[in-house]
């Protein structure tokens, strides 16, 4: 797990159009990466969508929005294009950047058991060191606050 104040691993990932994205290739920007659970989704689509809405504050302070889940690469393809996103999500089949970030947990749907990613938010300053955590996020309201938490240029 990637504590606060940290040096954030050099992760690499495909993205929804099958380009690879590395986070080294960010520093000297401040970098959001936002986990949910899966594509297409009530919340997750509302989630993308808030950030979608609110990407051009995001640029105008500097900073990247990336998002993560374990879907695949044309999975997230399609729903980028469904939704208009302009900002990358990574297909993390394999699960490296849920485990860096220790985002995977058991959770219980109609009963059932499994392991899951919880919601989560990261900030990542120009340096590469990781500024901020939000866990377990509640997603209105909440793409907003992750802009209010980086400083205006």
């Amino acid at each position: 797990m990637i504590d606060v104040g940290k040096k954030v691993p050099a992760l690499k990932g495909e993205t929804g159009d099958g380009s690879t994205l590395a986070l080294s290739s960010l520093k000297g920007q401040w970098v959001v990466v936002y986990f949910y659970p899966k594509d297409s989704t009530p919340g997750c689509t509302t989630e993308a969508q808030d950030f979608r809405d609110l990407y051009p504050q995001f640029t105008a302070r500097g900073a990247q929005v990336i998002g993560v889940s374990r879907d695949s690469v044309r999975s997230h393809g399609n729903f980028a294009t469904k939704q208009s996103l302009p900002f990358p999500l990574i297909a993390d089949t394999d699960e490296t950047w849920c485990n860096a970030f220790d985002v995977i947990r058991e959770k219980v749907l109609y009963g059932k058991r499994h392991m899951g990613v919880v919601r989560s938010t990261f900030l990542i300053d120009p340096t590469g060191k990781l500024a901020m955590e939000w866990r377990g996020v509640k997603v209105p309201g909440h793409a907003l606050n992750v802009l209010e938490a980086i400083p205006a240029e």
